[in-house]
C-alpha cells in the first residue's frame, strides 16, 4: 500500500510539472514553455518605449509578440529546422556575438573618463568631427575594378571625374553616377586632412573587394557642434577607441597563448 502511495505522489508530480501555470515571475505559458517578467521587461526594453510609458496596454501587445515569437519557434523546432547546420552555425555566430559584446561593454564600463586636456586634446587632432566639420556633397562614379593594372594607374592619376569616366569607358567598362550626402566627421583624421586638402574637382576613390567610387566634393556647407555636442562626442569617440585598443590587445595576448592548427591552405598569409 505504501509503495501505491509513493507512486501516486511521484506520478502527481510529474503530471504538475508537466502543465505549467502562469504565477509568480511566470507571466504566461505557451505550450507549456514558460514567459516570465524577465522576458516581458527585456521586450518591452527593446521597444524603446520613452520612459513612463510601459502602460498596461503596451504590456500586453508585448508579451502578444512574446507569445507570437515562441509559437513560430515552437513551429519551427517541430519542423527540425533547431536540427540543421544553418541554424547551428548561426546560433554559435549569435552566442559568440553577445559573449563578446558583453565582454566589450564590462570592458567599456571599466574605463576612466579621459580629463579636460585629454578632450581638448582629441578635438584638436581630429578637425573633421569638429572644428572644421562639414557636411559636403559629392559627385561620384561607382564602378567595377578593373582588371588591367594600366587602366588602373590611369585612373589614379586622372585629375576630374569626367576623365575617369573617359577611361572607363574607353576601357570597356560600365559605370553609374549618383550625388550623395557626406558628413566628414566620419573620416579619420589621415583621411580628412588628404581629402579635404584636394585641389578643387580633383577626385579621391575609395576601392573596395571587386568594386570602387570615385568622387568629388562639389559643395562644401559649415556643421559645427555645439560644446555639449562636441564633448558628448568626443567622449563617445575616445571610449570606442580605447575599448578598440584594449580589446585588439587581449586578442594579441590571446592569440600568443593558443594553440591553432590550420589545414593546408587555410593559415594566414606569410608576413613580408
Amino acid at each position: 500500500m505504501g509503495q501505491r502511495i509513493v507512486f501516486a505522489i511521484v506520478l502527481a508530480c510529474v503530471v504538475s510539472a508537466c502543465d505549467k501555470k502562469p504565477a509568480g515571475q511566470t507571466v504566461a505559458v505557451v505550450n507549456n514553455e514558460e514567459i516570465t517578467a524577465a522576458d516581458l521587461n527585456a521586450e518591452l526594453s527593446n521597444a524603446n518605449l520613452p520612459a513612463g510609458e510601459a502602460s498596461k496596454e503596451a504590456r500586453a501587445s508585448a508579451l502578444e509578440r512574446l507569445i507570437d515569437r515562441r509559437l513560430l519557434a515552437q513551429q519551427a523546432k517541430s519542423d527540425g529546422l533547431d536540427k540543421t547546420p544553418e541554424f547551428l552555425n548561426q546560433q554559435r555566430r549569435a552566442n559568440e556575438d553577445l559573449l563578446i559584446n558583453m565582454l566589450i561593454s564590462r570592458q567599456a564600463n571599466t574605463q576612466q573618463l579621459p580629463s579636460a586636456a585629454e578632450i581638448a586634446n582629441f578635438e584638436a587632432t581630429h578637425p573633421g568631427m569638429f572644428a572644421k566639420r562639414e557636411i559636403w556633397t559629392l559627385d561620384q562614379i561607382n564602378y567595377a575594378l578593373p582588371k588591367d593594372a594600366a587602366v588602373t594607374a590611369k585612373i589614379t592619376a586622372a585629375k576630374s571625374l569626367d576623365e575617369i569616366a573617359q577611361i572607363l569607358t574607353a576601357a570597356g567598362i560600365q559605370y553609374t553616377k549618383q550625388s550623395k550626402k557626406f558628413d566628414s566627421a566620419m573620416l579619420p583624421p589621415n583621411y580628412y586632412a588628404q581629402i579635404s586638402g584636394l585641389a578643387p574637382g580633383e577626385p579621391f576613390i575609395a576601392p573596395g573587394t571587386d568594386k570602387a567610387v570615385a568622387s568629388v566634393i562639389t559643395a562644401r556647407e559649415a556643421s559645427p557642434l555645439s560644446p555639449d555636442q562636441q564633448r558628448q562626442l568626443a567622449l563617445s569617440q575616445m571610449k570606442r577607441e580605447k575599448v578598440n585598443q584594449i580589446v585588439g590587445q587581449r586578442i594579441k595576448e590571446l592569440k600568443a597563448k593558443a594553440k591553432v592548427d590550420y589545414q593546408p591552405g587555410y593559415g594566414p598569409p606569410a608576413k613580408k
